[in-house]
Parts: C-alpha cells; structure tokens; sequence
C-alpha cells in the first residue's frame, strides 16, 4: 500500500530504471543550462531569432526534467539534483560555444545524443513499465523536433569567416 503507484504487478527492475531515468535528468539539465548560456549570449545578425529558440528549447527541457523527476518520486526513488555529478551523469556534454553557429551546432550534437540515449532507453525499459516508456517516448518526440528545428536554422545563419 505504501509504495503508490508501484503495484505487485511492477515487473521492472525499479533501481535500474530510477538510475536510467537519473541519468536522463542529469542530461535534461545540463541541456536546460546550455541553452540558457546560448540564449544569453547569442549575437550578430541573425541571433534575435535563434536566441529565442534556444529560449523555447531550454523550457522544454526543463519541462521533460520536471516530468523525469517526478516518474522517479512516483517509483519510490529520489531525484538527483546535485550539481557536482550533473556533467558526470549527463549524457551530453555543456560546451559554451563562441559562435552563433557553433553555439546551433552544439545543441544539434547534444539533442541528437538525446535522441540516440532515449531510443536506448526505451529499448531498456521495453514493456516493463510502459508508463515509463511513453514518458520517454513522449520525450524522445520533442528532441527529434529540436533537432529538426537546429539543423533548419543551421541552414539559415552563414558560418562565421576566418
């Protein structure tokens, strides 16, 4: 009765998939801190709209971090918020950037190392937990989005010249 939503029907491995959906926390807010870097420090031309993207992109990441967080509570785990192990743990790397077009290249890296972890997560999770697995998949839909979306705007800021 104590444990919520975890029934005797719960066949997953809860250690493992709080520790995956961990790991998927440390990524969304390694991810939440970038974009909000490159949103403060986007400039040059085309850099009014691209730094409004990275605005939205940095919201929605922190919105799939609150989602993750809270499927950890409700499987009894805690989420780890710590900043010490976040880059540790994250699945993409927080690289500052020095360009506008380096700055859009490094969230494309990242967003598509989202996608390549949450694939592998779903697959991990399998039909063990499907309400863990729609979360994920719910997720991994929106990171497809943002990657789309950066690979546009790649095509539409000229590289920097030397």
């Amino acid at each position: 009765m104590e444990e919520g939503a975890v029934t005797a029907g719960y066949s997953a491995d809860r250690t493992e998939i709080i520790a995956l959906l961990n790991d998927a926390l440390a990524t969304e807010l390694v991810c939440v801190l970038r974009y909000r870097r490159h949103h403060f420090m986007a400039s040059g031309i085309h850099s009014h709209a691209t730094a409004a993207e990275f605005l939205v992109h940095s919201n929605e990441e922190q919105g799939h971090a609150d989602q993750l967080a809270e499927r950890i509570v409700q499987l009894g785990g805690e989420p780890d918020f710590s900043p010490d192990s976040l880059t540790k743990r994250s699945h993409a790397e927080y690289v500052e950037g020095s360009s506008l077009t380096q700055m859009i290249r490094e969230n494309l890296v990242a967003e598509r190392i989202a996608i390549d972890s949450y694939r592998h997560a779903i697959e991990s999770v399998g039909n063990d937990d499907p309400t863990t697995r729609r979360l994920l998949e719910s997720i991994l839909a929106v990171e497809e989005e943002h990657a789309d979306e950066l690979a546009d705007l790649l095509t539409q800021v000229p590289a920097p010249s030397n």
